[in-house]
């Protein structure tokens, strides 16, 4: 049998073996068979670094106070930043109205089908573009995450593990592996399939249903721990974290007040002292310049307008 025959046959088997799984075994999520490209958009922009549990808390709640992308493009800064609270990555916030309201502006409220057009607004990579096209349009287009690439480097491991980059081949075989139709079940299936399944520190091989044509099969090492990243700080905590401290400070503020800035300063770093002062404004002109935060002066910030 010749070699590319054999990969039909592959291909045609781990498809349906996959398919039927996830007939049983779909996660029931709030905005799988929506077609609101809206309420599709905002589920990958919080799914981003962020949990499902965590987002399955929070989405409903953005969506009743900006139901729409029009709403969304309308709201104060403030209120947005305020809505977001318990997402973290706030800067995810800011170009979502951003891209909101250049939809509002030049789409005329209608989030553009075509992919090239998708990818060049805020906050949309390759993957949000094409998983838009997906499951909000209805395209047969691939969708590759970090899930589908687990599932896929697994099934068709490298030929020299050691290669630095597989992103443009891995794009090129989720394609080829794409069904004439019905790829949104099909995309569905291997993100949920990696996300719950093929993990990426213990993969469940013993329940997976492609475990007979896997190489990959029950050959996967448990990770080491990786030594943790060196990151700009104070006193053995990441600037990032008083980031968020500060932010979470001004949410609580009445709409339009300010706080003044060494009051802030103390509540985010009870043993604040005049030697973290330089740190401390820097840190408040770097969250300026990622517009999410408004100082006023040298004495007094709050949320942006």
């Amino acid at each position: 049998m010749r070699q590319a025959s054999r990969r039909t046959i592959l291909k045609a088997r781990i498809n349906t073996a996959l398919l039927r799984w996830y007939q049983k075994n779909a996660r029931e999520l709030p905005w799988r068979g929506e077609r609101d490209s809206y309420r599709i958009l905002l589920s990958e922009v919080m799914l981003q670094q962020t949990q499902v549990a965590r987002v399955l808390e929070k989405y409903p709640l953005f969506l009743d106070r900006f139901p729409t992308l029009r709403r969304l493009a309308r709201a104060r800064i403030s209120a947005v930043i305020k809505a977001w609270r318990g997402m973290g990555y706030n800067h995810r916030a800011l170009r979502l109205q951003k891209l909101a309201r250049i939809v509002v502006n030049d789409f005329n409220s209608k989030l553009p089908e075509n992919i090239s057009e998708l990818v060049s607004l805020p906050g949309v990579g390759r993957y949000t573009a094409h998983a838009l096209a997906c499951f909000a349009f209805g395209k047969n287009v691939a969708v590759v995450d970090t899930n589908v690439a687990r599932v896929l480097n697994r099934l068709y491991p490298p030929a020299n593990p050691r290669t630095s980059s597989r992103d443009t081949d891995i794009w090129r075989l989720a394609e080829r592996h794409l069904p004439r139709r019905n790829a949104h079940d099909w995309n569905q299936a291997l993100m949920d399939l990696g996300a719950t399944t093929c993990t990426a520190a213990i993969p469940r091989c013993d329940v997976c249903p492609l475990s007979e044509l896997c190489p990959s099969a029950h050959r996967v090492p448990h990770k080491k721990g990786h030594a943790k990243r060196m990151e700009p700080g104070r006193d053995g905590i990441p600037n990032r974290i008083y980031r968020v401290r500060i932010v979470e400070v001004l949410r609580n503020l009445r709409p339009g007040s300010s706080i003044a800035s060494s009051i802030l300063s103390r509540a985010v770093k009870t043993d604040f002292t005049t030697r973290d002062r330089r740190w401390f404004e820097a840190l408040l002109r770097s969250l300026e310049h990622d517009g999410l935060v408004q100082l006023h002066g040298a004495t007094r910030v709050s949320l942006p307008d």
